[in-house]
């Protein structure tokens, strides 16, 4: 029987990736930024995001989201306040998103085309395990990680980190307020993927905006 499981699971992970490299040379042709944000639930994923969203508009810059999360359009009507065309994929049960859900909402997402964006993201479901194994076609795969998680998030989940292009520690406004062991994180994030890009941020001040928005200009370019 376990044969079997193991089998049936690399037999998903093959049609997925074939998919994803399809995804990948459309996202390519198009001259567009896919990244993809994984990160546990409440780390503020969304509300970092939205900033994100926020202040690439204000710099003339075209961006979409797709949303993923098991039930409810809760997120999806957030990113909505920032002006950007964002797009709800409801899983149903599913701990992660695949490229197929994807390829078929952009298939029919009215309104919205590939080369008419110069980004766009997409908020896996909050996992840190199942994500990890899926490609979705990006280019940038981010991890998110909050100061009220622990310092040790990395060590526990290291297929994450380690298969993360950038790491993002959100919520910094209050790291002192919860003991947060900045150094240790840092380190940690580091023993699992060393050199990675590591964004030290605040969604709710702004903090460390500026340098992953550079980040974003400098990859697309």
């Amino acid at each position: 029987m376990s044969t079997r499981i193991v089998e049936l699971r690399q037999g998903i992970l093959k049609k997925n990736d074939e998919l994803a490299r399809e995804l990948r040379q459309r996202f390519t042709a198009a001259g567009v930024l896919v990244l993809n944000l994984v990160s546990s639930p409440g780390t503020g994923k969304t509300a970092f995001l939205q900033r994100t969203l926020t202040e690439l508009k204000a710099r003339g810059a075209r961006a979409a989201a797709l949303v993923g999360d098991l039930e409810t359009d809760n997120d999806a009507r957030r990113l909505a306040a920032s002006g950007a065309p964002v797009r709800q994929i409801n899983t149903h049960g599913i701990c992660h998103l695949e490229a197929e859900m994807v390829s078929k909402h952009l298939a029919d997402w009215h309104g919205v085309e590939l080369d008419g964006l110069d980004y766009l993201f997409i908020e896996n479901v909050g996992n840190l395990v199942c994500p990890s194994s899926y490609d979705l076609g990006e280019r940038i795969r981010v991890a998110l990680l909050s100061v009220t998680e622990g310092e040790d998030k990395p060590l526990k989940y290291p297929t994450l980190f380690n298969s993360a292009d950038a790491a993002v520690i959100t919520k910094m406004d209050i790291a002192a307020a919860v003991e947060f062991d900045r150094e240790a994180a840092l380190k940690n994030i580091n023993e699992i993927r060393p050199g990675i890009r590591i964004f030290e941020t605040s969604a709710k001040t702004g903090a460390g905006m500026k340098e992953w928005l550079a980040y974003l200009e400098e990859a697309r370019r």
